[in-house]
């Protein structure tokens, strides 16, 4: 395992548009589950139905309250009893898919995104990861809360960093990427 000298967190964007998307496919099983056992279909199991109904719900209900408590929630848990429903309902594979994708997916869109700076390199862990070496770069600078990096192809990424961060160490993240792109233009 790697040890990095900065670790920057960048500023978390708003999820509303992927909580909203996660609620809507909590709806829709909770729709077509009920309407399913209030049809009583033979082929279908209503205990797991029931189940996965109930969890849906409950599950909802938390990443409510912990929204309303400031908390970033995650909608896997509930993704993942509906797409243990979707499973036993004849003919809904491919609905099945969709929600164990939108479940794994769901963690990795809302992992906070960090930009690691090491001797050798420049981690981006975003999806896939990005590794950048310091001679591809002309100056990379923290300034008013924004970090900057500045790439020799004329690229230029600057991002808003998670506050918390004090004038003391922009000043020292600042002279170690100073010292790394020094180091790189003597060889």
């Amino acid at each position: 395992m790697k040890v990095y000298d900065f670790i920057i967190e960048l500023k978390r964007p708003s999820y509303r548009k992927i909580n909203t998307i996660s609620q809507l496919m909590y709806l829709l099983s909770i729709i077509v589950f009920s309407s399913m056992l209030f049809f009583q279909k033979k082929d279908i199991r209503p205990a797991v139905l029931y189940i996965s109904m109930i969890g849906i719900i409950g599950w909802w209900i938390y990443c409510l309250i912990a929204e309303k408590k400031g908390n970033f929630p995650f909608y896997r848990i509930g993704l993942l009893f509906a797409a243990a429903g979707w499973f036993w309902i004849p003919n809904s594979n491919w609905i099945f898919g969709i929600y164990i994708i939108a479940a794994f997916l769901e963690k990795q869109a809302k992992f906070p995104q960090e930009i690691a700076f090491g001797k050798d390199e420049i981690v981006i862990n975003s999806f896939p990861k990005k590794i950048y070496q310091w001679g591809e770069l002309n100056n990379a600078i923290i300034k008013d809360g924004i970090i900057t990096l500045d790439f020799k192809n004329n690229k230029l990424l600057q991002k808003e960093i998670q506050s918390g961060s004090t004038l003391q160490d922009e000043l020292d993240f600042n002279e170690f990427c100073k010292n790394q792109l020094n180091a790189v233009t003597k060889f």
